[in-house]
């Protein structure tokens, strides 16, 4: 087995990593395909967002299925990468809301902050959305959600998708849902939601810093 659960720090002792993680690493290694996002980023949004780090969490579904875009953090792309139509409904409700947005599609520095950006599956064929959505990540993704429930903090969940993940959450959280800011359902809630202003003030009530989103 590989040295990913080594690099995990407190996330390496979930139960994925001795169940579900080698038959999934078994499958990628006899992929045909070419599996983004590169190896090295797969695990990056546990790499850099510790449990007790945690403030603020992001539910994605899958890395986007382009070679060079995703980097391993939902919906963050390469800095050098043209922001996809999802993130660009992002930033402009982030423009609309707080008056600013970031400079690239890069979201390390939210994921630095405390901002977990968490995709419910951590691999995609290139080319192909969706296409390890039953390979076993979702349990990963159920197990990370347990793991946080045990103190307050602020979910964004983003479309049907995360809304159901999210169903298990205690009522201590902040919860915004909404649409998902994809073009398809952007305009039917995502829009006006001003998710951002929202954990920012809900960060501030608690006496915590708030997210430099921008």
């Amino acid at each position: 087995m590989s040295d990913v659960p080594s690099r995990l720090g407190a996330w390496a002792d979930l139960p994925f990593f001795t169940a579900d993680w080698p038959g999934i690493e078994t499958s990628l290694a006899a992929e045909t395909r070419t599996i983004l996002p590169p190896e090295a980023s797969r695990f990056a949004a546990l790499e850099h967002t510790q449990p007790q780090a945690t403030r603020v969490v992001i539910l994605g579904q899958d890395p986007y299925p382009t070679p060079g875009h995703a980097n391993g953090l939902a919906f963050s792309v390469t800095p050098e990468t043209p922001l996809p139509r999802s993130l660009r409904n992002i930033f402009r409700e982030l423009q609309d809301d707080l008056g600013a947005a970031p400079a690239t599609g890069d979201l390390t520095p939210w994921a630095d902050q405390g901002v977990l950006l968490l995709n419910t599956a951590l691999t995609v064929p290139s080319g192909e959305a969706g296409g390890h959505a039953n390979l076993g990540w979702s349990r990963l993704a159920e197990q990370v959600l347990a793991r946080l429930d045990d103190c307050p903090r602020a979910f964004l969940l983003w479309g049907n998708h995360a809304r159901k993940l999210g169903q298990t959450l205690s009522d201590h959280h902040l919860r915004v849902e909404t649409a998902h800011p994809s073009p398809l359902s952007a305009s039917r809630g995502f829009f006006g939601s001003r998710p951002f202003s929202r954990v920012n003030a809900w960060l501030a009530a608690r006496g915590d810093s708030p997210i430099s989103w921008a």
